[in-house]
């Protein structure tokens, strides 16, 4: 029997009701739970991303020779500057720049005429100081003649002797003076101090030159090429690596070849505006493929003790507490310890005392890293994603407008 549509209709409306109800509180409590669920992810993900996370190094033994490597200027072994002695024009010269020449070869000659009369004077002064000298040298004679036969007075007699020696000394005071002007037209002639090469001229026939170089301008520099001379300015915490037949190599742009050289001696002082001490090194240059003024890149083979560790200077915590490193211990917490450098290699240092071989170093720390502090070692398995909590949270069901 089919019962009346009116009777049937509330019921089944009740109960698609209530299912639906049931249904919604179902939904409304998965989605509430799951939020929860993610919203703890999260929070787990986030105390996870509180943990820093680090990259480790570890203390190594340094080479049995470290290198040093350092700026140099090249010098020539010897350098003569060459300036006029005595006033006048420029003749004729004879090197020009290049040229080998020996010591005492003429380079140029100056022309002064009037170092040439002053010395046509002194020589006739002296011809007449010489004939004064004779002629009182005679009257003294016969004087002292008279003397004996008591026919002058002594006093007439010392008179006559006294200007016969002053006569003596003018001769000796004009000769003395045509020494000098022979030895200043001697300086006509510019010559090599040395043997070696013709490296500057700044002359040319016809020029006006000054006694003394007025003009401030050598007219000639000779060098001696033989071996080199390297300068170098070195950092006051190295000097005491730096001893005496200390080999070195240069470097020097645009050349292929090296060459070797020897440290020969130090300033034994200390610049205040540098802090560092000019060394010279001596190289051998027979082959002539050094030049003077050259700019060379020196490098220094210095001894060192192997036993001592060095760490990149990237490690290192400056903090009102000095020089710090932080260590990781096997549970991965830091702890700050004081250490005592030795030498700054540029990109590592050295420690002297405050870290072992075994120590696990971190590099490039956090300022607000700090003792007891817990961190990640970066590149270990099992750490690397961490990202999924967030990115689940964002793709959590919202339900019920929620």
């Amino acid at each position: 029997m089919i019962e009346p549509i009116s009777a049937v209709a509330p019921r089944r409306l009740r109960l698609i009701g209530f299912a639906a109800g049931v249904a919604a509180i179902g939904l409304a409590v998965y989605g509430v739970a799951d939020r929860a669920k993610s919203k703890q992810e999260v929070d787990v993900w986030t105390n996870e991303q509180a943990i820093p996370t680090v990259k480790l190094i570890k203390p190594k033994l340094g080479p049995s020779e470290g290198e040093l490597v350092l700026p140099g200027n090249v010098s020539a072994f010897y350098t003569g500057s060459i300036y006029a002695r005595v006033n006048g024009y420029v003749k004729d010269w004879y090197e020009d720049i290049g040229a080998h020449v020996k010591k005492g070869q003429v380079l140029a000659v100056v022309d002064s005429p009037d170092l040439d009369q002053q010395l046509a004077q002194a020589r006739a002064d002296l011809v007449r100081a010489q004939a004064n000298q004779q002629l009182a040298n005679v009257t003294y004679e016969r004087w002292e003649s008279l003397s004996k036969k008591n026919i002058v007075s002594q006093q007439a007699k010392d008179e006559k002797y006294g200007d016969a020696m002053a006569k003596a000394a003018d001769v000796q005071a004009t000769q003395a003076n045509v020494a000098r002007l022979e030895a200043m037209i001697s300086f006509k002639n510019l010559t090599a101090p040395f043997d070696g090469i013709v490296t500057a001229r700044s002359l040319d026939i016809g020029d006006l030159v000054d006694a003394g170089g007025k003009s401030g301008k050598a007219l000639f520099v000779v060098s001696d090429l033989h071996a080199m001379r390297i300068y170098v300015n070195v950092p006051q915490a190295f000097l005491r690596d730096l001893k005496e037949g200390l080999k070195a190599t240069l470097q020097l742009p645009g050349m292929d070849e090296t060459f070797e050289a020897s440290l020969l001696t130090t300033s034994n002082a200390v610049s205040e505006q540098s802090r560092t001490a000019l060394v010279q090194l001596l190289a051998d240059n027979h082959a002539g493929k050094l030049w003077p003024g050259a700019f060379a890149m020196v490098h220094f083979h210095i001894p060192t003790d192997p036993n001592i560790l060095r760490i990149p200077a990237t490690a290192l915590i400056f903090g009102p507490r000095g020089m710090q490193v932080a260590k990781v211990e096997p549970h991965n917490k830091v702890i700050l310890s004081k250490v005592q450098l030795g030498r700054n290699l540029g990109n590592d240092v050295e420690i002297v005392s405050g870290v072992s071989l075994s120590d696990r170093i971190v590099d490039s720390p956090q300022e607000t890293l700090a003792s007891g502090d817990k961190v990640r070692i970066a590149d270990v398995p099992g750490q690397g994603a961490t990202a999924r909590p967030m990115e689940q949270a964002s793709r959590a069901p919202v339900a019920n407008g929620m």
